[in-house]
């Protein structure tokens, strides 16, 4: 069993004041994988301390100093790529040949993406007889999840330090091996004591300690949007900055001009890769309701032949999801699809067929879903996909736009359909005909799928204030 029963705080790994230990469980097996110890308040308390204590020296640094040491951190970060692929795999249950490459390579482009970014940036504006400048905005908490636990990490340390500010990690208690060993990294790479701060802890006390915290400045999370609400009431008593990527329900619409092969089979492997729990994952189909059959087809053949196993192997097949209660939530859903009188194509309720431990879903596909469906309108978080006829373009940006979320869509077409049809989807990120995510875009949701937007440029940019210096030319 891995062991992380420290903190790292000031430089240092220390014991917890009040923590308890915990175990956390792995997916595919259900039996204990790590233990950390789940942080206090005074943890929380101390963390803070340590970061402000570092603020001023470390706020005053070059670019060129802080170009270094993310260069450093991500050497290191590669050094320990092995590491981090395993302790992903071991915990939230991606298969290692994921977490080795998008998961675990995920947090190489956001470093590389970060530093190209850094070198780029225009610290300072002359506007008139005055100068518009940019600074860090102090001390900084990052709350991160488990579903892309590196991603989700460097997506926020990289532009938070690229900045000047200095910083407290909470990551999800579910896959806290992969923080661990980051701290471990930037240890190596010699960042300044205090500049990054490592506590393990869960949402309800360190989460709340550090969203409250006075002396924290700004607070950037991401998780549920259930969870986001909170930790934005808990900012609001000491109204720091909130910046939060939260929940999503995309869809994928296929406009009639598309391959529609092509389309079903990329919308169906961006959902179903991580095992449904990717934030961006489309899983609302839109096909015309001329197409829905066919598309049902090639989509069942293709779910169908999805494997499920071991994460700890090598291969193509998808893992368990992360715990029993996700698992249950998804059973739930599938069986209100069900109720509700979805089509149930292939999959369903239950494990799969052969496997009898491990919290393992059943890739399962719905057709003939209407949009106010359960399974249509709640985040599954799950390999599960729905179907959803149209009738003509106008219903489909209907439907596309009808959530509550709002975080990214993908489209198929053809030109002339994507040009009317993208400037309409109401998402923060519109991927086209097969667009791959790029960590040097802004990635960020409209609606309750969050505020403000990370990757390159853009995440750079939240982590500081803008002060104007009145007459400071004249």
């Amino acid at each position: 069993m891995r062991s992380y029963l420290k903190h790292y705080i000031g430089g240092e790994w220390v014991e917890s004041e009040g923590g308890t230990r915990h175990d956390v469980i792995n997916p595919a097996t259900e039996a204990p994988v790590t233990e950390i110890t789940l942080g206090s308040e005074a943890d929380a308390d101390k963390a803070v301390a340590a970061a402000k204590a570092a603020f001023d020296s470390f706020s005053r640094t070059s670019v060129d100093e802080r170009v270094a040491l993310l260069e450093a951190i991500l050497a290191e970060y590669k050094n320990r790529a092995g590491d981090l692929a395993d302790a992903i795999a071991a915990e939230m249950g991606a298969p290692i040949s994921l977490a080795k490459t998008a998961q675990v390579g995920s947090g190489i482009g956001h470093l590389m993406s970060t530093i190209n970014a850094l070198k780029a940036f225009e610290f300072s504006e002359q506007i008139g007889q005055s100068l518009v400048v940019h600074e860090p905005i102090g001390v900084v908490a990052l709350i991160t999840p488990w579903n892309w636990p590196l991603n989700q990490i460097v997506a926020k340390v990289a532009p938070a330090l690229a900045a000047g500010n200095t910083m407290v990690l909470k990551p999800s208690e579910e896959a806290p091996g992969s923080a661990a060993i980051f701290a471990e990294i930037m240890d190596k790479a010699g960042v300044p004591a205090g500049v990054f701060n490592l506590v393990q802890g869960d949402g309800p006390i360190v989460g709340t300690a550090l969203s409250r915290h006075r002396d924290v400045d700004m607070v950037s999370f991401t998780g549920s949007t259930r969870a986001g609400i909170q930790v934005a009431k808990n900012a609001a008593e000491t109204v720091k900055r909130v910046h939060q990527e939260l929940g999503g329900k995309s869809p994928n619409v296929i406009l009639p001009g598309a391959d529609l092969s092509r389309a079903v089979q990329v919308g169906l492997f961006s959902v179903v890769m991580n095992s449904g729990q990717s934030c961006i994952a489309p899983a609302r189909m839109l096909v015309h309701e001329s197409q829905a059959a066919e598309a049902a087809q090639i989509a069942s053949g293709l779910m169908k032949a999805v494997e499920t196993g071991d994460p700890a192997q090598e291969g193509r097949h998808i893992g368990p999801v992360v715990n029993k209660a996700q698992w249950e939530k998804i059973q739930g859903l599938i069986r209100k699809g069900m109720e509700e009188g979805a089509k149930l194509e292939t999959g369903g309720p239950g494990r799969p067929d052969g496997i009898e431990t491990g919290y393992f879903v059943k890739p399962t596909l719905f057709s003939g879903v209407r949009n106010d469906m359960t399974i249509a309108r709640e985040e599954i978080f799950g390999p599960v996909i729905t179907i959803i006829p149209y009738r003509d373009e106008e219903e489909a940006v209907r439907i596309a736009n009808d959530t509550d979320y709002g975080l990214s869509a993908v489209l198929f077409g053809s030109p002339e359909e994507v040009k009317r049809v993208a400037p309409r989807l109401r998402a923060g990120m519109v991927y086209i005909n097969g667009g791959q995510p790029d960590p040097s875009l802004p990635f960020g949701g409209y609606k309750q799928s969050g505020n403000g937007r990370e990757h390159g440029k853009f995440g750079l940019a939240e982590f500081m204030e803008v002060k104007a210096m009145v007459g400071a030319l004249a």
